[in-house]
């Protein structure tokens, strides 16, 4: 096509807008990065503390350099977060914002979520490399991963376990306080077991996972609080091969990025009682893509699928379902792996997750 046929063709307004959109994204980006750096720094937690204070003041009362402070700052001003006088030199957070950019908002924290985008950023140069190479990036290439996941899901999974979650089956509660068998699959840092254990000590609580640092502070915490009715063991939920020894199975945000979901899923059937249930919490989505088009955050979810759940299933050798594996998939291999009983539940506060009440 000639410059000048092209010329004739392109809608210069649509052209322009994308252009513009073009670059809302990448401030937006940017101060992704920043919004991780104040939730990690607790410079959020400190402005909505304080009246308008200077970046000195600011900075000292944070124990934090001054001079990168003042340019997180103005990286806020500049972003529309934090508000500035130029007169007094003076920064200040609204309280309509620190509303969701402070750990006193938990659940309603969102700063916690820009967490994710440096940590995806981390392996972009191997995640290039899978593009042209196939493959995958392997769960020991992403630092911070199960810390940030164990501070999402501790807001909400564990803040909300009791009073939201517990009551979507019936009687459960009632169950666990008399005392049950239960296992959480894929249960990370154990925040989620922990909290359930401690909660209901006559019920007994298991937790797997392959990661050995997941494990380890699933099993330091449970110590400190001396919890003993819990226990935590490191392994691969694709060889599971227990028959009817628990009461209730616990996913939570687990089963789309295992190598083998169809196994996992088996193996849980086969370890779950007759009269059992399954709970599993997995991604609010569609399978097919065109059924996403309205859904609020799915750009990042499919990012993050690409960039990390996808991906360490294919770095396993896995089926690389990802993040957005969807309620039709989800459905299919449920009932492939032999459960005939399954209701799909939202909850209020949660627009990401669908939670699962599966029967054999």
């Amino acid at each position: 096509m000639t410059a000048e046929l092209l010329e004739q063709t392109v809608d210069r307004s649509k052209a322009e807008a994308f252009a513009e959109r073009l670059l809302n994204i990448f401030n937006s980006g940017a101060l992704s990065l920043m919004i991780s750096i104040g939730h990690r720094t607790k410079l959020f937690d400190i402005l909505a503390e304080l009246p308008a204070a200077t970046s000195q003041q600011i900075a000292d009362i944070a124990g934090l350099n001054e001079r990168y402070t003042r340019e997180w700052l103005n990286a806020m001003v500049v972003g529309h977060i934090v508000n500035y006088n130029p007169t007094d030199k003076t920064y200040k957070l609204p309280v309509e914002y620190a509303a969701f950019v402070t750990r006193a908002a938990s659940p309603d924290n969102m700063a916690v979520f820009a967490q994710y985008i440096s940590e995806l950023a981390s392996v972009e140069d191997q995640i290039v490399e899978c593009f042209y190479k196939g493959g995958g990036v392997p769960y020991s290439k992403f630092k911070r991963f199960h810390e940030v996941m164990a501070e999402d899901s501790g807001q909400t999974i564990v803040a909300v376990l009791e009073d939201s979650i517990l009551p979507l089956v019936p009687g459960l509660s009632e169950k666990l306080q008399r005392g049950i068998d239960v296992l959480d699959v894929g249960c990370g840092s154990g925040r989620a077991l922990n909290k359930l254990a401690w909660l209901f000590p006559n019920s007994r609580f298991t937790g797997y996972d392959f990661s050995i640092e997941a494990i380890a502070t699933a099993t330091t915490e449970a110590q400190q609080q001396n919890l003993t009715n819990v226990q935590f063991e490191v392994k691969d939920t694709t060889r599971l091969d227990e028959v009817e020894k628990y009461d209730l199975v616990f996913t939570f945000d687990a089963v789309h990025d295992q190598a083998r979901p169809d196994w996992v899923l088996r193996n849980i059937y086969n370890a779950l009682r007759a009269d059992g249930v399954y709970l599993m919490q997995d991604i609010h989505a569609s399978t097919e893509v065109s059924g996403n088009l309205d859904h609020p955050v799915a750009p990042l979810l499919y990012t993050v699928s690409c960039m990390h759940c996808m991906t360490v299933s294919l770095a396993e050798g896995g089926l690389g379902l990802g993040t957005m594996w969807g309620q039709e998939k989800a459905l299919e291999l449920l009932k492939e792996a032999g459960f005939s009983q399954i209701e799909i539940k939202q909850l209020s506060h949660d627009f990401m997750n669908d939670y699962y009440i599966i029967k054999k």
